[in-house]
């Protein structure tokens, strides 16, 4: 592995790239249609993503019919979509821009402390973690994870559940 001190420095600000995404994706109307197109399920859950920034992402899910499971309450795999998306959102966002840079989760945790009703809101704060990943893998053409939290909580402030998603980032080769 290369000495960390001759590594570029993670992206602190937006780069014209990510703040152009973000302004599309915090557009309820054309993150609806991102969706639609290629997120089916998280768009028929009613994923919403409340917020998006270079440090942190909050996506909700809402407990209603298309969520539910036989106990009353939100369907573990619908948690484990908006946890993913919170901490996706910021992984695509860190990937715009600059050398192409693949993507994919490989590895999910999670830990259910409460019974999930009404709207739950994950919130992801590991862009700076996505951000150096990225730079890293740019700057050395292999591959590197990042272990995201996401924490789900109620209306009331409660921790509903915590998802650890892993992502493994690798810049694509430059054809040339």
């Amino acid at each position: 592995m290369p000495d960390s001190a001759a590594l570029p420095p993670a992206p602190t600000a937006d780069s014209p790239a990510a703040a152009a995404f973000r302004r599309q994706v915090l557009s309820p109307a054309k993150l609806r249609l991102f969706m639609l197109r290629k997120l089916p399920m998280a768009w028929l859950a009613g994923l919403r993503l409340v917020s998006l920034t270079p440090e942190a992402a909050t996506v909700t899910v809402r407990y209603k019919y298309l969520t539910q499971n036989p106990f009353r309450s939100i369907y573990f795999a619908c948690l484990a979509m908006a946890a993913e998306l919170a901490s996706g959102m910021q992984a695509m966002m860190q990937v715009q821009g600059g050398r192409a840079v693949s993507m994919l989760v490989v590895g999910l945790t999670a830990e259910f402390s409460k019974k999930a009703v009404g709207t739950i809101a994950f919130t992801c704060p590991d862009g700076a973690a996505i951000a150096q990943a990225v730079a890293e893998s740019r700057a050395t053409g292999e591959g590197r994870t990042v272990v995201c939290t996401s924490t789900g909580r109620d209306e009331a402030g409660d921790v509903v559940a915590v998802f650890r998603v892993t992502w493994s980032f690798r810049a694509k080769k430059e054809v040339g």
